[in-house]
């Protein structure tokens, strides 16, 4: 019992301390909490209602990062509510399906199976390219929260190498030890991000020669 005791407050000490990281404004409406999903991602955020989103935290893996590795991790998730790009309802797949159900209806009246078939094909099609962008929209997302991360880092007193350094550690960790593939590759497409702008940042920040008269 006091060993469960001492891990439980640990656990609201850090989330205390995550909270603590939350810009003002924020904190009377985003709680961390931790995550009661089957193989969940170490972080994400949802919105629980119109008014409240929580941060939700996979307990077991975000103890095996290392302190700045989390902040940057959690500054990433701030990041993405303050751009309110969090994942809505899929309410444009309720309609498609509704349409489709309609048209089909009123094609089984008529008795039109080709017609019903060459819709099939193209609701699925549409679909697919539907899915496809909604993936690479999703990678654009993420890239601005990660350099959202990098800037809020900086403000909080990281330098800017060193916050580059522990998202990019995180980013690294999470790919090597996720098994699903396609998690696996949006966790490397940000690495691989992230990499390009560290090299344009170091470029940025080399003092320019002066010019010589």
């Amino acid at each position: 019992m006091p060993a469960y005791t001492a891990t439980a407050d640990a656990y609201q000490g850090e989330f205390r301390r995550l909270q603590g990281l939350l810009p003002g404004e924020m904190r009377g409406w985003v709680t961390i909490v931790a995550t009661t999903a089957m193989n969940p991602p170490v972080i994400t955020t949802e919105e629980v209602d119109k008014d409240q989103v929580e941060v939700q935290v996979d307990l077991v893996r975000w103890e095996q990062l290392a302190l700045d590795q989390r902040n940057l991790l959690f500054w990433h998730e701030v990041a993405r509510i303050q751009s309110d790009t969090l994942p809505k309802e899929g309410w444009e797949m309720a309609a498609l399906a509704i349409g489709l159900g309609g048209t089909v209806g009123e094609l089984w009246v008529q008795d039109t199976l080709l017609l019903l078939l060459s819709l099939g094909l193209t609701g699925f099609a549409g679909y697919r390219l539907w899915r496809r962008n909604q993936k690479q929209n999703a990678l654009k997302l993420a890239l601005k929260a990660d350099d959202r991360a990098i800037q809020m880092a900086t403000q909080y007193g990281y330098t800017l190498p060193n916050a580059y350094k522990s998202l990019g550690s995180a980013l690294k960790l999470l790919a090597e030890q996720t098994p699903d593939k396609s998690r696996r590759r949006r966790y490397e497409s940000r690495l691989d991000a992230l990499k390009r702008s560290a090299q344009r940042a170091k470029q940025a920040s080399r003092p320019r020669p002066q010019a010589e008269f």
